[in-house]
């Protein structure tokens, strides 16, 4: 039974010795299951030497090979349509999401169900109703929607944009939970003020599961003074979760996701402290399973207690990226795929995709030198399609500048958001 903002206190309060046999429990019955039943996980444990018999305890997992973004599109590639990693039958499969790359991630509902108590953790409860404003096209709202039926909440799925129309669901239906990124909230309280509202007369929100963008100082501050818990989230489009507790001292690790801080390019396992990638391993998901997925994130963990009372490690806060993959607006975004699209107009001689931020919000701003002046409202629509087509993300401005303004030297994606 919960207690207090705790959802199983039997997993999640269980001296850490015990916590260490029940994921090596875990973890030998997936790697098992996913030798025996996914083709592209044997192939890999093979080409690796490792088998199953290998892998007895958490300490052996560092022998399995980090597996990363670019490895699944290639195993998609070589064997379609998912690589050979999935090993459930194709009937339990329910959806299927396209993440950058494109690669394929198919959502299959029995997997999803240690993260709810994340969801618990951040304050969602039986009988409460909540807006999900993530994209039905991704993974995260699939995983949210999923969560909020295991704990009884009544999901509201509203997606993106429509800002007043969102304000006057969550005040009509009295909603006590909020799925979506912190600057989007904000938004939907600003426009709610606008319109004469007071939020916190006039709304119920309670609770909010915040996550796919860094959640500023500034943005919490702002949420506080309506009252607002701002706890965080952390998640990876592959199903991999670690959230923030009332004390807001670091991302608990749930007890069914094994995480690792590792030296980046030897897949090494680092101490307490040590920054390094974090790498996860969701034992819960057999379906799909994916054994050490390198996020690309960088940070490092924390192993001393916490006042809530759950005695997992915990994530300190992310540092930045291995690689200079940009999340924006929610959506990771690589230089390559910005790359393969201008790489089809012969007319542009230079390009480089800007991230800013402005008032909260992220912007995506192509600056492009081209000699055909005479077709620059065709290329400018033909760029912002195409972007919009392999990166699932709106260019907001395309800026035509003079010759050699860009750098010959220069990277194809900059980031030069400052966070306050």
């Amino acid at each position: 039974m919960p207690q207090g903002n705790i959802y199983d206190p039997a997993i999640e309060t269980m001296p850490r010795q015990e916590r260490e046999a029940y994921q090596s429990k875990l973890l030998r019955s997936l790697v098992r299951h996913s030798y025996d039943h996914a083709p592209g996980w044997k192939k890999r444990l093979d080409q690796a030497g490792v088998r199953p018999s290998h892998i007895r305890t958490i300490r052996d997992l560092e022998r399995i090979p980090i597996i990363r973004k670019n490895d699944m599109i290639q195993l998609q590639r070589e064997m379609p349509p998912l690589g050979g990693l999935l090993a459930a039958p194709p009937e339990k499969v329910e959806r299927i999401s396209v993440a950058p790359g494109p690669i394929y991630l198919p959502f299959i509902r029995a997997d999803a169900w240690a993260s709810a108590k994340a969801y618990y953790g951040l304050g969602f409860r039986p009988g409460d109703k909540a807006l999900n404003t993530f994209s039905y096209m991704y993974m995260a709202s699939w995983v949210t929607d999923a969560c909020m039926r295991t704990l009884g909440v009544a999901i509201v799925p509203t997606g993106v944009g429509n800002t007043e129309l969102q304000g006057q669901i969550m005040r009509e239906l009295q909603v006590a939970g909020f799925c979506g990124t912190p600057s989007f909230l904000l938004t939907i309280i600003k426009k709610a003020e606008e319109l004469g509202y007071n939020f916190k007369r006039d709304f119920k929100l309670r609770a909010a599961m915040l996550t796919a963008e860094k959640f500023t100082p500034a943005v919490k501050k702002a949420l506080k003074e309506y009252g607002l818990t701002c706890q965080d989230l952390y998640g990876t489009a592959e199903g991999h979760v670690a959230f923030e507790c009332e004390y807001t001292n670091g991302y608990h690790m749930l007890d069914e996701c094994l995480w690792e801080i590792v030296e980046p390019k030897t897949g090494r396992p680092l101490g307490p402290g040590e920054q390094g990638e974090l790498v996860g391993t969701s034992l819960n998901y057999r379906g799909f399973p994916l054994l050490r997925f390198g996020t690309g994130d960088l940070a490092y963990y924390i192993d001393d207690s916490c006042p809530c009372g759950r005695t997992s490690y915990r994530i300190g806060p992310l540092l930045g990226r291995v690689e200079d993959t940009v999340k924006v607006r929610g959506a990771w975004v690589f230089p390559r795929q910005v790359e393969e699209v201008m790489a089809k107009f012969p007319q542009v001689s230079r390009f480089q995709a800007v991230i800013s931020r402005t008032q909260n919000r992220d912007v995506f701003t192509m600056k492009v030198e081209t000699q055909d002046t005479a077709g620059k409202d065709n290329l400018r629509t033909a760029i912002a399609e195409g972007i919009q087509d392999l990166c699932r993300l709106k260019v907001d401005k395309i800026d035509f500048v003079a010759s050699g303004t860009i750098p010959a030297d220069r990277k194809a994606m900059v980031d030069e958001r400052v966070w306050e």
